[in-house]
């Protein structure tokens, strides 16, 4: 093809220029033409003869630069179309974003209903939420694992360290995002000081009050040392640990009489599921939820407040977090005789699936984002029928200032009963703080190597 192509080109060529001599001569006697109109009807022919070599040596070749230029072309138009859906694309965004903004251009707090959130669905969790009650017998100790992150509310009393760090490590976690002590008592903030000490820590969070003991002097010292910062909780307010969302519910008042009222109250979101820790808030704070944040409260699992005492999980509260499970978190045989029989009654009545310390140990809930499962069975309805009122109450019912001093402190040979590594003294070897001490010391309150009071007996 290439040959025939080149001898057609060759053939056109002499007779165009045959053709040129043929018109200025008038004829070609060789050819037999002979007027000028049939000379150029000849070079007409040798022209298409031109083309037609031509294309037959092109057809026969690769990558000519005929089909290069075509080729450019193509890829020119390719990136042409590509610039028009990008700059449509982008036309699209900032509509969609028009649209997620108000007229003064502020973005709305909730995404669109399209938007993914990690909260909202549950095809972007990326592993489960774990979230462990540890047994601290008459106390609270929290550690949520979720994913990217780890949190833990409450540290047990003073004797509880060991327990609780050897615990937080049995799971892998070196790092704790948020620490939050709920309220100053010694039950719930006993061994954060210990906790702080052990872990890297990301942020504490602790309730703006006045309370002095040497718990507290202890907690303060180690996130002094840390070089920490105490975070004060602001009611309606939201942080993240890894893909789960905080929300802080309280407290909602800056003064209470009872510090048990201080307690930061946080509900947890994670997929579709949700739960409630409520320290030891009782009805004064259960009641300003109730009217600040009653469309936030419905839960699927609550840590039912104080130790199921009746001071706490009114009914109108329970009704409106209406869980489908209820944690208590309670020590055996406690002097406080927690849990109360009302709320053990209000949470059975509700068909609320209820676990507890004091008989399944240790509880670990586990929710994939949309269902919650526990590692143990239910525990009982069973409570005590002699708490009345705030009968059964950690913490005073009367304002509790500084300056509050034990009764019969003055009275040095009054005996008292502590611990070896324990930080305060008490009036009864019974004080559910000392429920899981092996040894319990005493002698006249003159001898005492503690100087601090326990807030539970002593008052």
């Amino acid at each position: 093809m290439d040959i025939l192509g080149v001898l057609l080109i060759l053939l056109s060529l002499i007779g165009v220029i045959v053709g040129v001599v043929g018109l200025i001569k008038g004829s070609i006697k060789v050819l037999k033409i002979i007027s000028r109109k049939q000379v150029g009807l000849l070079i007409l022919a040798c022209f298409i003869l031109f083309i037609v070599g031509g294309a037959m040596i092109s057809t026969g070749a690769t990558d000519t630069p005929a089909t290069v230029a075509g080729d450019v072309a193509k890829q020119v138009t390719d990136i042409d179309g590509a610039e028009e859906t990008s700059s449509q694309t982008v036309k699209e965004l900032e509509q969609e974003k028009a649209l997620s903004t108000d007229g003064n251009g502020d973005v709305d707090e909730e995404p669109p209903a399209s938007a993914p959130d990690v909260l909202a669905t549950t095809t972007t969790v990326s592993r489960d939420l774990e979230v462990h009650f540890i047994d601290v017998g008459q106390a609270d100790s929290i550690l949520i694992k979720a994913p990217g992150g780890n949190m833990l509310i409450d540290a047990g009393n003073n004797g509880d360290a060991d327990l609780i760090t050897s615990y937080i490590k049995k799971q892998g976690v070196k790092t704790l995002d948020v620490v939050i002590g709920t309220h100053p008592h010694e039950d719930h903030i006993g061994s954060l000081d210990v906790v702080i000490d052990t872990f890297d820590i990301g942020k504490v969070y602790m309730p703006k009050v006045e309370h002095t003991t040497q718990t507290i002097e202890d907690v303060l010292l180690a996130i002094k040392n840390k070089g920490l910062k105490i975070t004060a909780p602001v009611a309606g307010s939201t942080f993240n640990v890894g893909e789960v969302k905080c929300r802080i519910l309280a407290p909602n008042s800056s003064k209470y009489d009872d510090l048990n009222n201080y307690s930061i109250v946080i509900k947890l979101e994670f997929g579709n599921t949700s739960f409630l820790f409520t320290g030891d808030a009782e009805k004064v704070s259960e009641d300003e939820m109730l009217q600040k944040h009653k469309d936030k409260l419905s839960s699927d699992v609550l840590k039912v407040g104080h130790h199921g005492s009746n001071s706490s999980t009114i009914q109108g509260f329970l009704d409106k977090v209406n869980p489908k499970y209820a944690v208590v978190m309670v020590g055996k045989n406690n002097s406080y005789e927690h849990p109360h029989k009302v709320v053990m009654n209000r949470l059975k009545e509700k068909g609320v699936t209820v676990y507890r310390t004091d008989e399944n140990s240790t509880i670990v809930a586990n929710s994939d984002g949309n269902n919650i499962t526990f590692n143990t069975k239910p525990g009982s309805y069973l409570g005590s029928s002699s708490g009345g009122g705030t009968t059964g109450s950690i913490a005073p019912t009367t304002p509790a200032p500084n300056t509050k001093e034990p009764p019969n402190v003055t009275n040095n040979n009054r005996t008292v009963y502590w611990t070896p590594n324990g930080k305060s003294y008490h009036y009864t070897d019974k004080c559910s703080t000392l429920s899981r001490s092996k040894t319990i010391l005493s002698g006249p309150l003159s001898s005492c190597p503690k100087s601090d009071p326990c807030d539970r007996c002593t008052y």
